[in-house]
């Protein structure tokens, strides 16, 4: 055994080490669907000026989202209630001090403003004109300033910043073109007046207060002022002060000031018992995973196994390292991963037994190093254009988007790590002692297996049906579609808004059996929470009173008397601009994955595989509206999770059309060649569907009502992912081979030798 493979099994010891030592030491940052945290409902009080109507508040919760995204709260929730509160709720905050501290910067009125000085002044004196003001200063002083001259909305951007050769904090502020253009003004203007004049001084007012009224360098000209479009605020600030200040500056003028009326702190979404559930439904799944990985490769298998536990060490790791925020979501993107992780190593081993059939005087390792080498296009492939998409769900996305985007991202280098480091030094450990050389058949590469030695027998000939298996998805897109239009989506209360109702009842009741009252009510798919202003919080979608009163006469069954404390119209959470960015997300994630298979592949190739993807969501979105099950938040985490299983199986068949067709005759079919790879790949297909089956089929059983819509989603959809990568995208791309065809020859730079010069030697 050479010493290069110990060294590399030591590294991965050493890694595996640190990352555990970071996941003990590090706790991770739950959402508020796992976690619980702290819920605040602001009422809008407005003005002749700007009265307090739906279009204002939706502006100000606008104003407020920015203010909780500088305060670092992810997955945070902020919905309209009725036509003038706002409810906020943020994870993780889970004690009294953090929630009122957190509620008072969020609901700060913060109204910005500039004056120039006009003078100092006694502080009870009165100003000199009705539109100045008299204001204490941040230097101890008082100051008479005049009007507004630049308005808060005129500041583009705040931060807290440390400039070269200095140690103190000042928030640099950044203005529009019209605020950058008065900032130049009044600025030349004050550097007219000799240093030590009040004039010379700018004062910048946060709510009636100056924050900072610093005098113009003396190295500013009179009437050229400082231009540029941005300053600093200076005044001493501690790190904590400045990023305070910059958040608020940040977020901006509410467009309406805000009253706190209810401030409370709830527990999770799901449930302890959900939450249990679903990590009991998530070990066994694994563990029926890797025993029928096991089962099918042997020994390599079970190197694998230990690799996937390994998996979920570096994903968890990666995840409290860099301080995400875990959510229902976040472990669709985990899901995902895991079939991928899984996914890489099925490719592996199955172009290794390819490789001992054909040359098995060669040995084991160099079986297994051919497997890796030949697998690593497809696994990079599938990998990059998965990475791509949770890339820029992540950027254009919000919300849960954002969310499984980060967590995808982390599983997917994760799984990588996995699959093609830690995967392969323990195989290449397994296969290099002599009992397994001398009895391959231990090792699980010593065959090809009873799958694919019946498909080599029987040779099915997928492609001569290719017009029949467009039309059996032709088909199920009409039905899918047609439920869609006649049943209606089910939209739950993320996106259409509802009703909170909040309830106090006299007998001791477990959130459990309250989630059970409320599904017996007709509402399975209410998100029922604790909370420490009443016992129970319901929220649902727009609700009769009859419908209402169903919910009160179920909880009083096991509960007891039932006082409702509070009834609230809300609107959705998922918004009119979350869904926009979501679909621009969705959109340009589509766009960039088509691009890269067309870098890689070709245009056509591309295009098969996003219509293969589409096709796989529009019929899981079909069943669901035939099924009359809700789509929500949940099933948007299974959408994103179906788009990513379907570009890597399709990516992983058309990479063997592509390396089959490169390697082909003059005389030899595009579409026979196609169908070769197909059948090729469907070994890897059905292995690696079943493995990821285990842990879905897990959740769907064990996971309880909370994540079996979930599962279900992911299960339909693995089933018709691998039948559209097959059936659908690779007949397809012989269509559109014979239109636009696919050159035979490589495009690879050719070194020339001095006789294909034709120098003489």
């Amino acid at each position: 055994m050479s010493r290069g493979v110990w060294v590399r099994f030591i590294l991965v010891l050493g890694l595996l080490a640190g990352c555990a030592l970071l996941a003990i030491n590090v706790k991770p940052n739950l959402g508020l669907d796992l976690r619980g945290g702290a819920q605040f409902v602001f009422e809008a009080e407005g003005t002749e000026q700007t009265p307090a109507t739906a279009e204002n508040v939706d502006k100000t919760l606008q104003v407020l989202r920015g203010r909780v995204d500088a305060l670092g709260v992810a997955e945070s929730t902020l919905v309209r209630q009725g036509e003038n509160r706002i409810l906020v709720e943020l994870p993780g905050v889970t004690n009294d001090e953090e929630a009122q501290e957190a509620e008072d910067r969020i609901g700060t009125t913060a109204k910005l403003t500039i004056h120039e000085v006009i003078a100092t002044a006694e502080p009870d004196a009165e100003p000199s004109k009705n539109k100045n003001l008299v204001l204490p200063s941040d230097q101890g002083d008082t100051l008479e300033v005049g009007p507004t001259v630049i308005q808060g909305e005129e500041i583009t951007g705040a931060s807290a910043v440390q400039r070269e050769q200095s140690v103190d904090w000042v928030v640099a502020i950044d203005f529009n073109g019209k605020g950058g253009d008065t900032w130049a003004d009044i600025t030349g203007t004050a550097a007219c007046n000799p240093s030590g004049d009040p004039k010379r001084r700018i004062a910048i007012v946060l709510d009636g207060e100056i924050i900072s009224s610093p005098e113009v360098n003396t190295g500013v000209g009179c009437d050229v002022g400082i231009r540029g479009g941005s300053t600093d605020i200076t005044g001493s600030y501690t790190p904590t002060e400045a990023k305070d200040l910059a958040a608020l500056i940040q977020g901006g003028a509410l467009p309406l000031e805000l009253t706190a009326i209810s401030d409370r702190l709830v527990g999770p979404s799901l449930g302890e018992e959900a939450i249990d559930a679903s990590i009991e439904a998530g070990i066994i799944g694994l563990l029926l995973t890797g025993l029928f990985i096991v089962v099918v490769y042997r020994l390599v298998g079970l190197m694998a196994t230990i690799a996937l536990g390994s998996y979920a060490l570096l994903a968890y790791a990666m995840l409290v390292g860099l301080g995400s925020t875990l959510t229902l979501p976040g472990l669709a993107g985990f899901v995902l991963a895991i079939g991928m992780a899984i996914d890489a190593n099925v490719l592996v081993f199955e172009r290794a037994r390819e490789e001992y059939a054909a040359y098995p005087s060669a040995g084991l390792r160099r079986a297994l190093a051919v497997g890796f080498n030949k697998a690593w296009t497809a696994i990079i492939d599938s990998n990059v254009t998965t990475l791509l998409a949770a890339g820029l769900l992540f950027f254009l996305g919000s919300g849960p988007i954002k969310g499984f985007g980060v967590t995808l991202s982390i599983g997917v280098v994760a799984s990588m790590v996995s699959a093609l480091i830690i995967a392969r030094v323990l195989c290449d450990l397994a296969v290099a002692n002599k009992p397994v050389n001398r009895k391959p058949a231990i090792s699980g590469l010593g065959d090809i297996g009873k799958v694919r030695t019946w498909l080599d027998r029987k040779d099915p000939d997928i492609m001569s049906s290719r017009r029949t298996w467009l039309g059996v998805s032709a088909v199920a897109l009409v039905i899918a579609v047609t439920g869609i239009a006649t049943q209606g989506l089910n939209l739950g209360v993320e996106f259409t808004g509802g009703r909170q109702l909040d309830y106090s009842v006299s007998e001791s009741v477990t959130i459990e059996q309250a989630r059970t009252a409320v599904a017996d009510a007709g509402f399975p798919e209410a998100v029922v929470q604790t909370a420490d202003t009443a016992d129970f919080t319901v929220r649902t979608g727009e609700i009769s009173n009859e419908e209402e009163q169903r919910i009160e006469d179920e909880l009083a069954a096991v509960g007891g008397e039932v006082t409702k404390v509070d009834d609230q119209q809300i609107g959705a959470s998922l918004g009119e601009e979350l869904r926009n960015n979501a679909l621009i997300a969705f959109g340009v994630a589509f766009l960039a994955q088509l691009l890269y298979l067309a870098i890689r592949f070709k245009w056509t190739f591309g295009v098969s595989a996003v219509v293969a993807m589409a096709h796989d969501v529009v019929l899981v979105v079909g069943l669901f509206a035939w099924l009359h099950k809700p789509i929500d938040g949940i099933f948007l985490a299974a959408a994103m999770t179906i788009v990513g299983l379907s570009v890597n199986d399709t990516v992983v068949v058309f990479d063997r059309v592509r390396e089959r067709w490169y390697g082909s005759k003059p005389e030899d079919d595009f579409r026979t060649l196609a169908n070769k790879a197909a059948v090729e790949t469907i070994p890897r297909t059905v292995n690696t569907g079943l493995g990821s089956m285990f842990i879905l089929a897990a959740l769907a059983v064990l996971g309880g009502d909370s994540l079996q819509d979930f599962a279900i989603a992911l299960l339909v959809g693995l089933i018709v992912g691998t039948y559209s990568s097959i059936f659908m995208a690779t007949p397809l791309l012989t269509y559109m081979q014979e239109k636009w065809p696919l050159s035979r020859v490589k495009k690879e730079k050719v070194e020339r030798t001095p006789e294909d010069s034709g120098a003489v030697v």
